[in-house]
């Protein structure tokens, strides 16, 4: 019997594919993506998906899986900018704390803008996950879709999320993202059935699910890895990192 791997699940509905029929045995920790950060920097998770720029700020400590990121390549739904100010004019943003990436990507796009805490007076609220989809769905305040907007600027996927362990890495890494990959393929080839199940655990309507799974991308190939690297290179731009990490991958330890 192997040591249980604690992992981090994001408690947005973009996680359901993810989980959809995962074979595995695992201790889930449920967290917004800023909790999951801090879990796995702190010890208290084994692998998780987290902010892309908290994977770059602290890479010197982590790996991340090779075949296994969160993205989008365009509209992603789950990542919204709230304003009736037309983007080029917008000065003050109310962003979420919820997310380091998503507000690193609005410096990305709106370096002019200052950032202030969500709550307060601004002129667009920067929104992310559930409450993104909810304000999209409800509100009839124009919405600017950040996966839309980076597409239209770079041409490239935006991975939001990677999956990550602290180095040394936990034992049976390599099965566990075969897993998560089969999940994954489990649930692209039943469509219906993930977004019903979905619909009954977060309360959206199965159709809105549909068309939100099919916008997210899993899959970290070529031209993931290619956006995540002009992401850093534009976040390093704005001041928001030091210095572009390379990526590296988690790799099974080789028994002596």
């Amino acid at each position: 019997m192997g040591v249980v791997i604690r992992l981090g699940r994001i408690g947005y509905v973009n996680m359901a594919p993810v989980f959809y029929r995962l074979d595995a045995e695992v201790d889930e920790i449920v967290g917004v993506p800023t909790d999951l950060n801090r879990a796995l920097l702190g010890g208290e998770c084994d692998l998780a998906p987290i902010s892309s720029i908290e994977y770059a700020r602290n890479a010197e400590r982590l790996r991340i899986l090779p075949r296994l990121c969160v993205s989008s390549e365009g509209a992603v739904d789950s990542i919204q900018l709230v304003s009736r100010t037309p983007l080029e004019r917008v000065r003050s943003i109310a962003v979420t704390p919820e997310s380091a990436t998503s507000v690193v990507l609005t410096k990305v796009l709106l370096p002019e803008a200052e950032h202030l805490p969500l709550g307060e007076e601004a002129e667009a609220k920067l929104l992310i996950g559930d409450a993104a989809l909810k304000s999209a769905f409800e509100d009839p305040t124009p919405h600017y879709d950040l996966g839309r907007l980076w597409l239209e600027r770079t041409g490239l996927p935006m991975v939001f999320a990677v999956w990550a362990a602290r180095e040394p890495s936990p034992p049976g890494l390599t099965e566990l993202e075969d897993a998560l990959v089969a999940s994954v393929r489990l649930a692209r080839a039943e469509p219906e059935r993930l977004a019903y199940e979905a619909s009954e655990r977060y309360g959206y309507p199965a159709g809105f699910l549909a068309r939100y799974f099919e916008k997210l991308r899993y899959r970290f190939g070529p031209r993931e890895r290619a956006g995540l690297l002009t992401f850093l290179e534009l976040a390093r731009d704005v001041g928001e990192l030091e210095t572009v990490p390379e990526l590296r991958f988690v790799t099974e330890a080789v028994p002596a």
